[in-house]
């Protein structure tokens, strides 16, 4: 019999956000996965489920996720990893594999989702939504995103100034998220549709590293990845 690879949404930051299904996954699964560095440091989704898991009872399967563009060792790497990954599902073992926010929105499970069907497609895949980041920070700014017809939009941000401009021009409520790398057009973008006080940038939401940042201090600022920004006209 051949194990199911669950993708558990295990929430922003906080892991009291956590699904009451993802908690039993995350206890019925013998095998837990979870990206981590290659010098084998926790991932962020991993600290979230730290006070679920007693890593004694479990199989802790850590997954390298090479962060390049050179094709020739992504298409190793992620080979790898899908075989690890079926290594636990062909002896019959469940793996639950936990990303933060939701499995299905930005996520590396969407590749590995997409590996495993092609090259194992016997294996039994299941998805446990969960809250993303865009949710939690909706929630700590106390900041609707969406209300009667708005339009609401979630955008990778990028140094495409007039795509960007264009995305807040075009939509009531807007998240762009991966802001850290481009945040000083960002901020020159909010200044020049007028908008610098109808936006928020937060880092890490809902965990015990969560900052909300005032915009005037990020100029000077190397914003950690995991950092998005909410502009609400």
């Amino acid at each position: 019999m051949i194990g199911t690879l669950y993708g558990v949404g295990v929430g922003p930051g906080d892991p009291e956000l956590i699904t009451v299904k993802a908690f039993r996954i995350l206890k019925e699964s013998p095998v837990v996965a979870y990206p981590k560095s290659r010098m084998g440091s926790k991932s962020y989704a991993h600290k979230i489920i730290d006070v679920y898991i007693n890593p004694n009872e479990k199989e802790m399967l850590g997954l390298v996720f090479p962060m390049t563009k050179d094709q020739a060792i992504l298409d190793k790497e992620w080979s790898n990893t899908a075989q690890l990954v079926w290594e636990k599902l062909s002896v019959g073992k469940d793996v639950a594999f936990v990303t933060e926010g939701d499995p299905l929105l930005y996520s590396t499970f969407i590749h590995m989702m997409k590996l495993m069907k092609k090259r194992y497609p016997e294996a039994g895949i299941k998805i446990v939504p969960g809250i993303s980041s865009v949710n939690g920070a909706a929630s700590r700014l106390g900041l609707p995103l969406a209300d009667g017809d708005d339009k609401f939009a979630i955008v990778p941000a990028t140094d495409q100034y007039e795509e960007m401009k264009k995305a807040v021009l075009e939509h009531d409520c807007v998240v762009f998220i991966k802001v850290a790398k481009v945040i000083k057009p960002m901020l020159k973008l909010l200044k020049e549709l007028d908008l610098y006080n109808n936006a928020a940038v937060v880092t890490k939401v809902t965990s015990e590293e969560e900052i909300i940042w005032d915009l005037n201090e990020l100029d000077n600022v190397d914003l950690e990845y995991l950092s998005l920004m909410v502009v609400r006209k």
